[in-house]
């Protein structure tokens, strides 16, 4: 199964919850700052996403939406 991750970087208040959750590893912080001020989650690598959703299950802002496509 193959993923795409979509982060609201102006909801992400940068707890990095989301970063520790990933079992691929492939989420980290930004550099640069939102419009709140905090240094939003970032996806390094999309196409290692499996499309788990274990990101946008344990972010408490909501910030995360997963989509997944099936192999054929």
């Amino acid at each position: 199964m193959k993923g795409r991750i979509e982060i609201e970087k102006n909801n992400c208040k940068g707890c990095r919850y989301c970063i520790i959750s990933c079992p691929k590893k492939i989420l980290l912080l930004d550099t640069k700052f939102n419009a709140s001020g905090y240094f939003p989650a970032v996806v390094k690598e999309m196409s290692k996403c499996t499309g788990c959703a274990m990101c946008a299950e344990i972010c408490p802002e909501v910030a995360i939406t997963v989509w997944r496509e099936m192999n054929e």
